[in-house]
């Protein structure tokens, strides 16, 4: 066995041996049940998220602090089913290695598939053929963040060949609904409808950027980001100059608005 091997598989049951110390001895630990913990496991989830966008920054050993957080999460919900009698931490293991090998048959089996997409593809008729997902839409999760709640549907559709041909037929569809957008707003205009109408451009937006192979969520706080950096550093720059941004007209904010944009582009 690889050296390495053997150290990972140490620390791994080191960890275990932790957790359940945790578990038997600590009062806020001894309290948790899998409802009250999973709060903290989406919240370690977007922090990994975060920690891999600012990488550069931050460094691979924040992403790493990150994982283990993440890979906790995972070993103190598997001790509290096991503490339950329901499973392990050794079946959750198994469980995910059997479905992985299941699903790739190309690496595991005689299946093929030459691009990701094929893979993809693939996947999707072992969920439904070979696990016996029942639906188009089997199995996805309301309480997923709505870009992702959209994409994964789109999948789906897109799965059973419901699917525009190509990107450029979905920016027509966002032009179609930017449209009826205005024309609500056009009219005296209900709250209901003005809603409706802005997820429907939504969902549009979510479609071209799937056909584009660009992450929505991604792409969305990013440029969420790009926002902020850029408004904070309009904001310093006014302050510069003996300004201060909050009480500056609105032509006045977006000349330093773009001012920060031209510097962050360079």
């Amino acid at each position: 066995m690889d050296v390495s091997r053997e150290r990972i598989i140490e620390e791994l049951g080191l960890l275990y041996d932790l957790t359940w110390r945790l578990r038997r001895e600590c009062p806020w630990d001894r309290k948790q049940t899998p409802e009250s913990i999973v709060a903290y496991t989406l919240e370690e989830t977007y922090e990994l998220s975060d920690a891999i966008h600012h990488r550069e920054e931050r460094g691979d050993e924040a992403v790493c602090g990150e994982l283990g957080d993440l890979l906790f999460q995972v070993y103190f919900l598997a001790v509290v089913a096991e503490e339950s009698g329901l499973y392990d931490l050794g079946q959750v293991a198994a469980a995910i290695r059997e479905k992985l090998v299941r699903r790739h048959p190309h690496v595991f089996g005689e299946g093929s598939a030459d691009t990701p997409e094929q893979v993809r593809e693939n996947w999707e008729v072992i969920k439904r053929e070979a696990e016996g997902r029942q639906g188009i839409f089997h199995e996805v999760p309301v309480t997923f963040p709505a870009t992702l709640f959209a994409q994964k549907l789109q999948q789906r559709a897109a799965a059973v060949g419901f699917d525009w041909e190509e990107a450029v037929d979905v920016l027509t569809k966002v032009r179609e609904e930017l449209g009826e957008l205005e024309q609500e707003l056009a009219r005296e205009p209900e709250r209901r409808r003005v809603e409706e109408e802005v997820g429907d451009l939504f969902f549009a937006v979510v479609n071209l950027a799937r056909k584009l192979r660009v992450d929505p969520e991604l792409a969305l706080r990013r440029s969420a980001l790009r926002f902020k950096e850029r408004v904070e550093a309009a904001a310093t720059a006014a302050g510069e100059d003996g300004h201060v941004f909050a009480e500056m007209g609105l032509a006045e904010q977006e000349a330093y608005y773009q001012r920060a944009k031209k510097e962050q582009e360079k």
